[in-house]
């Protein structure tokens, strides 16, 4: 009869503990994960009911689903600058209204579907306060893309070569929230007219554009260049836009004379 040896070491297995984190991690719910391997290793759970301990689990991965998704909408924005509106310089004096700035930084704006103009000389801010308010999209869960509006439209005339144009505006369509920086920083051309008015058309009281330009509003329409083409562009984004016209020195001229 065949004997068991009661010796041998048990083969151990994993505790209920380590069990439920693997199951949290490959659920991907890695808020959770973090809260629970912190109770672990402190005494707060055990002060706490069992609802209150899952409710605060809950909390948790939600905090960390929603940093996460910032985050992507962050990074799929790709700003020129790190700007947030608690970071915008009013001191210096270049015309930028602060009352105005905190209206559109709760961003009613884009939820109607309407369109921002900042324009100014060079170095007066405008890009720093479009990124400002694009940040904020981003942590409202607004979907945000930022593009120098010549390389964009360089990449557009590109796509239209490669009869990749449509897939392109689509992914641009899906943002609710453009920004189109120093447009107009050299008249349109015969291609990219066409191509603008197909973004602008897409989005027409739908969807927002924010537009940085060095040229104030009252010359766009030469700067688009085809009378036809302006009227057609210029009648769906004037007429539901916000303006800020900033002045005076460059930011940068004023930081270098600073330092």
């Amino acid at each position: 009869m065949e004997t068991i040896d009661r010796t041998a070491p048990a083969t151990q297995q994993p505790d209920q503990n380590t069990t439920s984190l693997d199951l949290m991690n490959r659920m991907k719910m890695h808020g959770m994960a973090e809260a629970f391997r912190e109770s672990l290793a402190g005494t707060t759970a055990q002060s706490m009911t069992p609802d209150s301990f899952l409710s605060m689990l809950l909390h948790r991965e939600w905090d960390w689903r929603a940093q996460a998704a910032v985050s992507r909408l962050t990074k799929n924005a790709a700003f020129r600058y790190k700007a947030y509106p608690e970071e915008i310089d009013y001191a210096t004096n270049r015309g930028l209204d602060r009352n105005q700035m905190e209206r559109l930084a709760t961003l009613d704006f884009v939820r109607n579907g309407q369109n921002l103009f900042i324009t100014g000389s060079s170095g007066t801010g405008k890009s720093f306060l479009a990124c400002a308010l694009g940040h904020e999209a981003c942590k409202k869960g607004i979907r945000t893309l930022y593009a120098n509006a010549s390389k964009l439209l360089g990449l557009l005339k590109v796509a239209k070569v490669k009869n990749n144009l449509e897939t392109e505006l689509k992914k641009i369509e899906r943002c609710q929230l453009l920004i189109l920086d120093d447009l107009f920083l050299v008249p349109l051309d015969a291609k990219e007219r066409p191509i603008l008015l197909d973004i602008i058309e897409d989005r027409h009281e739908r969807k927002s554009i924010i537009i940085t330009s060095q040229y104030p509003c009252s010359n766009w329409y030469d700067m688009v260049g085809d009378p036809t083409v302006a009227d057609a562009i210029l009648d769906r984004i004037v007429h539901s836009a916000h303006t800020i016209e900033l002045t005076g020195e460059s930011m940068r001229k004023l930081k270098a004379k600073k330092a």
